[in-house]
């Protein structure tokens, strides 16, 4: 089971760290979306800079990386069962957690860009929709509802990740380790965190609203 935790932890972050929107900016337009806009690599920024349709590709394919890491962390504990390799020491929603959480980081802090990641936001709609569908679906409910109203990108991403654990305590049913409900409110903070000049922006009433060509 050790041997099974270092190969999630590893593929999961390696997954995550594939940055989807610098690649797809970087092939179709011959740019380094780090140099436009606000420099994120995520959705948002390459929408805005880069068009609707790698703004879209962008979101979707780092939303089905995180998909992915917890779909193979799902297959692995699975395997160990039927195959009898071993009795796994982990529940099958912590060993999800484990994906879910090293997807994340690897997203926000991949190491082929030095560490210098997305905010998250769609990878780590992502790995719940696996881990925890109802619970994602509606946080990102709330995401559109929020964008749809006040137009703020950020403000629907920090109120989406800030319900996520409380939507994932009240519709996630049977088995709840504590570990899986740690690491569904350590990505909500980190998605937050990540968002932290986004929020300074906020309150200062500089933000850029969603629509707008100034970066955000």
């Amino acid at each position: 089971m050790p041997f099974a935790i270092v190969l999630i932890v590893i593929a999961a972050y390696l997954l995550g760290s594939i940055p989807t929107g610098y690649l797809l900016v970087r092939l179709f337009r011959k740019q380094d979306i780090r140099s436009l806009g606000s420099g994120n690599i995520g959705a948002t920024n390459v929408l805005r800079t880069g068009g609707k349709g790698l703004g879209a590709a962008t979101f979707l394919l780092d939303m089905l990386k995180g998909c992915l890491a917890v779909w193979l962390g799902t297959v692995l504990w699975y395997s160990m069962v039927v195959l009898n390799y071993a009795v796994p020491s982990l529940p099958l929603r912590d060993f999800q957690a484990v994906a879910a959480l090293c997807c994340v980081l690897g997203h926000m802090f991949p190491v082929w860009l030095r560490f210098k990641g997305g905010k998250g936001v769609a990878t780590g709609f992502g790995v719940f929709l696996v881990a925890a569908p109802t619970a994602a679906l509606a946080a990102i409910s709330v995401f559109i509802l929020v964008l749809a109203v006040s137009r703020y990108v950020s403000l629907a991403s920090i109120l989406g990740s800030l319900f996520f654990p409380v939507f994932a305590w009240f519709f996630i049913h049977g088995e709840r380790p504590v570990f899986f409900v740690c690491v569904q409110s350590i990505v909500a903070l980190l998605i937050i965190v990540k968002h932290h000049q986004n929020i300074i922006r906020l309150f200062a009433g500089t933000e850029n609203r969603f629509g707008a060509k100034q970066p955000a």
